[in-house]
């Protein structure tokens, strides 16, 4: 008689097959036809589609097609019921999320499989990760809602009508990240899901008529693409906030240049997943598992380049291999199922064809053998390894099961190989060696960072991506302020500056670039109040962003107490200057606020701290607040000495190296604000000053790949331009109109000048 330890290891799974009826018969209930959500409603579209079961191929129903009446309909529905939301106030607010989320749970057995259905997940994830999750953030939330008007949110207010967009992948969760802090901080919405996977959200229509939502506080616009660019372009409209491809985001940044909406963008990922030889490697595998061949590697921040020190890579792909020959892959609704169905057959075929380009570059394929189902769309677990980090798979999000590996030798060379991609959401760092964890995680370009784990998510923790992977962020006190706007005033506190006493037109001001001054590329100047500048061209903007760049990691490097000691010696500097920046036109109370201004960058230069928060899980979740890197700043007309110092102190006080424009009205007290920078130890390239008509380098400006921000505060016309033009790298842009108040400063200027940065480092003995 054989033991039990002897049969296990051949032991077969046997069919573990979640029941559908609850899901089917809610959709019979329907008659498997649905409309638009619209004021608490249900309104009929002009045109339906179908929404398919992947694992399958079969119909479940028709989704309506919203057009861009409806559309218009929600969003003059969301705005008429803007203030009976904000009249409930926070605490009816918070009782209402509340009640959301038990009816989450409650129900959450007939959610889990309806999504499981319409995506093609398996059921275990939605049962198991996917509901708990939006559960968990809407009672999250339903705090926020309490205290959203508190001390704590002191000079923010409601944005207004939010538009969201959301994406297939998690259909319900990514309504969940949107939707709580939306209602949280006093908004109403208009959102659209993805075209594949509308059942979810119009489920939670329902909750929220259950619940007793006023009408009109969410909306549901069902359709594809052009229906959520009708909401895109809604001039009623407050805020965007978009999950979906980097190449859809760019589209949403031109579309919403030049308009008063705030935007926040979740885009795409190439997450590295690094491995030390020093690692676990039984549990960096299982990590592994959960970063790629969860949810079918159809996640943004999914760890699909593994990255593996050379002296253990064989050892690692061979355990990666064995481990990939037992994952399951089949009907999803199949509880001992690993991987379900892809969503789409479009979807299926680039992954197909990405693969199959990956391996004509090169690479050496290991896919597991596995039965996969006849219908349907699947994809097997894949691992191409003897890949080049320039090759097409190394580079493009695949968003499939599709494990690219590369090797590295030292942690250095690891970091290198982790940042060379366009996109920055997310990282996995292996290594039993905590100084090397937390060193690693620094220095990746990356909104979150996970130490010895993968994949974790909370409502306390926000997230959100560096660089391509877009700006903005979801979930905790971060993630709420993409929902609130800065009550700031803008009418000026005091007057403009007048023109300098004494006009000298033999001489031409220079440039200031890497810590000296330097004329201009082109050789020409320009006239204002009185004097000539030098006329700063492209080459010099080339010059200042080359400079800055050599100089900003040294910069951030340092410590916030030393950027603190430098601040302090300038306001000193400048307080001795007061005759050169009286004869520059500037007043007695302009001179006092920059004085003040400065003092104030200098005083919270090392007490801008991050946080720990307080997720439910033993781990250590610590934010960092990261320099952005390279910003250049087009200071307002009005105000020329204060206005420089407010577009430029709070970047430089994060430690940013900043590209400074000036007023091209009155450029004198920049140029006086140069020498006094040369003498405060500011080091050279962290402060760079080009002088031109703003119009001029706007363009250029925007354009430049190497500028990572670019802050505006001159006028609609200009910001429009930035705002469109930056769409090639996704820069971060904060625009505002000349004739702001800067006597004052508001949290908002620190909140902008850095990106935050969610270091995840699990703890047990």
């Amino acid at each position: 008689m054989p033991k039990i330890t002897e049969l296990l290891p051949d032991l077969p799974y046997g069919p573990a097959p979640e029941d559908a009826a609850a899901a089917l018969t809610w959709l019979d209930a329907h008659n498997r036809v649905f409309s638009a959500y619209v004021g608490g409603q249900w309104v009929a579209c002009p045109s339906t589609f179908a929404t398919i079961n992947p694992a399958d191929g079969t119909e479940l129903a028709q989704i309506g097609q919203s057009d861009a009446a409806i559309v218009n309909q929600a969003v003059e529905s969301a705005q008429a019921a803007l203030p009976i939301w904000q009249a409930l106030g926070t605490q009816r607010r918070a009782e209402l999320l509340y009640a959301l989320a038990r009816q989450i749970q409650k129900n959450s057995r007939l959610f889990a499989v309806l999504e499981t259905l319409d995506n093609g997940k398996p059921i275990r994830e939605t049962r198991d990760i996917d509901i708990p999750l939006v559960a968990r953030h809407f009672y999250y939330h339903a705090g926020f809602a309490k205290i959203a008007e508190s001390e704590r949110f002191a000079g923010y207010g409601p944005v207004g009508v939010c538009g969201q967009i959301i994406p297939w992948n998690f259909p319900l969760l990514m309504l969940a990240w949107k939707i709580a802090p939306a209602l949280a901080a006093g908004n109403t919405i208009v959102l659209k899901p993805a075209e594949f996977t509308s059942l979810t959200a119009l489920l939670f229509a329902e909750t929220c008529t259950a619940v007793g939502i006023p009408p009109g506080t969410v909306n549901i616009v069902t359709g594809d693409g052009s229906t959520g660019a009708a909401l895109v372009d809604h001039p009623l409209v407050d805020k965007i906030a978009f999950t979906g491809s980097t190449e859809v985001g760019r589209i949403i940044r031109r579309a919403t240049a030049g308009t008063p909406k705030k935007l926040s963008l979740e885009l795409g990922g190439k997450s590295p997943f690094i491995v030390f030889d020093d690692a676990d490697l039984d549990s960096a595998v299982e990590g592994l598992v959960d970063a790629i061949w969860f949810n079918q590697g159809q996640v943004c921040c999914a760890g699909s380049r593994l990255l593996v020190q050379e002296s253990i890579a064989d050892a690692f792909y061979a355990k990666i291999r064995t481990r990939m020959a037992t994952l399951r892959t089949g009907n999803p609704l199949d509880k001992a199922v690993d991987l379900g169905a892809i969503v789409d057959r479009t979807q299926l075929e680039r992954i197909g064809h990405l693969v199959y380009q990956g391996v004509e570059e090169g690479a050496t394929i290991f896919q597991s053998e596995c039965d996969l189902p006849s219908n349907g769309f699947y994809f097997p677990p894949t691992l191409l390894t003897n890949v080049e980090p320039a090759s097409t798979v190394a580079q493009e999000e695949i968003f499939g099961p599709v494990l690219v590996a590369m090797t590295f030798r030292t942690p250095a060379e690891a970091v290198v190989l982790a940042n060379n991609t366009a996109y920055g959401l997310a990282g996995s760092v292996w290594t039993q060696n905590i100084d090397t964890a937390h060193d690693i995680a620094a220095q990746i370009k990356a909104g979150a960072i996970w130490i010895n784990c993968t994949n974790q998510f909370d409502a306390s923790a926000g997230f959100g991506g560096y660089r391509e992977s877009g700006f903005g962020r979801e979930g905790g006190q971060e993630g709420l302020y993409e929902y609130l706007k800065p009550l700031m005033p803008t009418a000026l506190g005091v007057q403009g500056a007048s023109l300098p006493k004494a006009p000298n037109q033999d001489r031409t001001h220079k440039l200031y670039i890497g810590g000296k001054q330097v004329r201009p590329d082109g050789g020409y100047s320009f006239s204002a109040a009185g004097h000539e500048f030098a006329l700063a061209n492209r080459k010099d903007v080339r010059n200042a962003v080359e400079a800055a760049a050599a100089a900003q990691p040294a910069w951030a490097n340092q410590s916030a107490f030393l950027r603190t000691q430098i601040l302090y010696y300038l306001a000193e500097n400048l307080r001795a200057a007061h005759g050169q920046l009286a004869d520059a036109g500037i007043s007695q109370q302009e001179f006092e606020d920059s004085i003040g201004l400065i003092t104030h960058y200098a005083a919270v230069a090392d007490k801008y701290d991050g946080a720990v928060h307080q997720v439910p899980l033993r781990a250590l979740v610590y934010t960092r607040n990261e320099p952005i890197g390279i910003c250049a700043s087009f200071a307002p007309h009005g105000q020329p000495l204060l206005g420089l110092l407010a577009a430029t102190m709070p970047l430089i006080a994060m430690g940013n190296a900043v590209i400074a424009i000036p007023s091209a009205e009155n450029p004198l007290p920049a140029l006086e604000l140069v020498r006094i920078i040369e003498a405060s130890d500011v080091p050279a390239g962290v402060f760079n000053l080009l002088t031109a008509p703003h119009a001029d380098l706007e363009k250029t400006v925007a354009e430049h790949l190497g500028i990572d921000s670019v802050w505006h505060f001159s006028g609609t016309q200009g910001a429009m331009a930035i705002q469109e033009l930056s769409a090639g790298n996704l820069k971060q842009t904060w625009c505002l109109g000349d004739g702001q108040r800067f006597d004052e400063p508001h949290p908002e200027f620190l909140r902008r000048a850095v990106q935050v940065k969610n270091i995840w480092t699990p703890y047990g003995a």
